[in-house]
């Protein structure tokens, strides 16, 4: 079975295909293939995103699904109109939100995912500076940073501090295991006296191989032997050292930096 998934919105579109991926990866055995349509804010712009519809619609023999998220009332009268199954996001929330908080909603585009509150912006998006300032080891002076991931190279530090920075605004900084830190089984003077702020991440050697091949091919670096060597002795060190480590190999970002901010207790509200 094949549908096709519109996500369409008159702001980024980031909700309605948050929100619309999550459910449908709840139907394994359906093939989607997935649109997004970010700022359709005017009546020329819906009537485009209707066509759309209509013809996927008419070529998959089936309607296809729409999350919507557009404020506007009368531009989602006419989506609305279209031949596909409408999913209307904030309709289906915001009506028991009102009955819950006995106040009446203020439709505004783009407020989740603007710059509505100018500090909390700059805040994320100096915890992203962070990030980038201490990876890969280019800085280990860790007394600003909320937590420090350590691991072997590639095995997904970079990503998940990136990911903290920027929706959480976490000064998360990382440190890759060097083959030298490994042949002293011990951790680096540097690192020991932030070792309340350390979460370990760890990869299976195929894969992390996989991942080096793209980086370098063919080099000892990338070599199976190389990587099982390095994640062997990696993990033996955190453990060693009493440090919690993650597993990334089928993990999504999503999931480890989720995981990681647990083992620290850090509630952070997303940004």
């Amino acid at each position: 079975m094949k549908r096709t998934v519109f996500f369409i919105s008159d702001g980024t579109a980031i909700t309605a295909e948050t929100l619309g991926h999550s459910l449908i990866t709840q139907f394994p055995g359906v093939e989607f293939d997935q649109v997004r349509m970010p700022f359709v804010d005017d009546l020329e712009k819906c009537g485009a995103a209707v066509k759309a519809i209509n013809q996927a619609s008419q070529r998959d023999g089936a309607p296809a699904i729409v999350f919507n998220t557009i404020v506007d009332e009368s531009l989602c009268s006419v989506i609305n109109a279209s031949e596909g199954v409408m999913l209307d996001l904030f309709a289906t929330f915001l009506s028991p939100m009102e009955q819950a908080l006995g106040v009446a909603h203020e439709p505004t585009v783009g407020r989740a995912h603007g710059v509505a509150n100018l500090d909390r912006y700059e805040h994320r998006m100096e915890a992203t500076n962070y990030a980038m300032n201490h990876d890969d080891g280019v800085s280990v002076d860790f007394r600003d940073a909320d937590l420090v991931l350590v691991g072997v190279s590639r095995c997904g530090k970079t990503p998940t501090c990136l990911y903290m920075a920027l929706h959480f605004g976490v000064r998360a900084a990382n440190y890759p295991l060097t083959p030298e830190d490994l042949d002293e089984m011990r951790l680096p003077s540097f690192l020991r006296r932030y070792r309340h702020k350390l979460v370990g991440l760890s990869i299976d050697p195929e894969r992390l191989s996989q991942i080096r091949q793209t980086r370098k091919p063919d080099s000892r670096y990338a070599s199976p032997r190389q990587c099982r060597m390095e994640v062997d002795a990696a993990a033996n060190l955190l453990r060693m050292e009493g440090i919690t480590t993650f597993e990334t190999t089928h993990a999504s970002i999503e999931e480890i930096a989720s995981r990681v901010l647990l083992q620290l207790g850090m509630q952070r509200e997303m940004f």
